[in-house]
This record gives C-alpha cells, sequence and structure tokens, in this order.
C-alpha cells in the first residue's frame, strides 16, 4: 500500500501538464466598466478563445498557446482589435474602449 502511494506521489510530482496562459482584467468605457456580457475573443494560430465580461467589466481567458494575439472585444455592434501577447503565465490588460468619429477603439488604461 505505501509503495503504491509513493508511486502516485512521484508520478504527480514528475508528470507534465499543458496549461496554457491566463489573459484577465478590465474592460470600461472611460471611467465607468462596461456591462456584464460583452465578449471579450483572443485569436491566436487560427485559434479562438473568447469570454464574457461580468458586472465589474472584468473578464479572464485562459489561452493554450503562446505568442502575439489579437483581442477583440463586441461591443454595441462594433469590433475593436487590440494586439497582446500571451505567455505561458498571466498577464494582465486593462482595456479602455473610447470613441473618434463613432468609431471604438482600444488602449490601455
Amino acid at each position: 500500500m505505501k509503495s503504491t502511494m509513493m508511486l502516485a506521489i512521484l508520478l504527480l510530482l514528475t508528470s507534465t501538464t499543458a496549461v496554457g496562459g491566463e489573459i484577465f482584467g478590465t474592460l470600461s468605457e472611460g471611467t465607468k466598466a462596461v456591462d456584464a456580457g460583452v465578449k471579450v475573443q483572443i485569436s491566436i494560430a487560427q485559434k479562438t478563445y473568447q469570454a464574457e465580461t461580468d458586472k465589474f467589466g472584468s473578464y479572464r481567458v485562459i489561452v493554450k498557446e503562446s505568442g502575439k494575439c489579437t483581442l477583440t472585444v463586441h461591443y454595441k455592434d462594433q469590433s475593436p482589435v487590440f494586439q497582446i501577447v500571451s505567455y505561458d503565465k498571466a498577464r494582465r490588460y486593462d482595456l479602455v474602449l473610447e470613441t473618434k468619429d463613432g468609431t471604438y477603439f482600444l488602449r490601455r488604461k
């Protein structure tokens, strides 16, 4: 019994898991957080990951790949994009939606 338990512990300690990086942050329009349910989409290597904001404008997306990504926010019938980088560790992107000539764009807070 002890040898089985030791073997299980050894396997858990030496096994590798493919865990991607987390991209998270907040999304606001000016100084006010966006409403819950705003779709945030991250595209990398012909794959797409998505999430929705909560009531505080926060979002969280797990991306399995590392590298340059495109973050798209679907907001008020528009889809502004922002270039980000995914790492194998968590990365925070607090973004602000601003308008110019009626068109939304994203910038870092």
